[in-house]
């Protein structure tokens, strides 16, 4: 890590956090979207995948404006999310109950961006970093509605049809998933 003295330190420090972050995630989404069995959730996150692109160009927009190098900084935390949802990957189960468990993986992601922008934004805020603050808002305005429409979608079909999946056996158990096992 570099030293962190000054608050233009901890702006850039952060922003290429944020930066392979959300390149993590380029990778790492495709493999989701391949395993939900929800249209729905498929079509969303497809969607989000797209704007996912368009965060990694603000934020090589934002380096531009501060005459920066668009470089990333490994971000550990979004690894460990990521690691995480990806054993769902392995996954055998009903798909309804896997696709609820997608989308609690997919907010965790959500709220980790949410929550670097939010820092970034004020720090930038105080830096007088104008064009960047607003590219930073555009990314994380579409953070937070991903996450609200993976809420909605998880309340309004998602976790009703888990909860009922487990119901479909004598064991509790719901019948298994009949989606082929992912390539690796």
């Amino acid at each position: 890590m570099s030293d962190l003295n000054t608050l233009q330190d901890v702006f850039e420090d952060e922003l290429r956090d944020v930066y392979d972050a959300e390149k993590q995630i380029l990778k790492a989404l495709p493999k989701v979207i391949k395993a939900v069995t929800s249209a729905p959730l498929r079509d969303g996150l497809s969607d989000h995948l797209e704007e996912t692109r368009g965060h990694v160009e603000r934020l090589e927009e934002a380096f531009a404006s501060l005459d920066l190098k668009p470089k990333g900084k490994h971000c550990a935390g979004m690894a460990g999310i990521l690691e995480e949802s990806s054993e769902l990957l392995k996954a055998d189960g009903e798909d309804a109950a896997l696709d609820a468990a997608f989308i609690a993986g997919c907010q965790r992601v959500e709220h980790y961006e949410i929550t670097a922008y939010g820092s970034l934004m004020a720090w930038a805020k105080l830096l007088g970093y104008d064009e960047a603050l607003a590219l930073l808002k555009a990314n994380e305005q579409e953070e937070k509605t991903a996450d609200a429409k993976l809420s909605k979608l998880a309340e309004s079909a998602v976790n009703q049809q888990a909860l009922r999946a487990g119901e479909g056996s004598e064991n509790g158990q719901g019948l298994k998933s009949k989606r082929p096992t992912p390539v690796r």
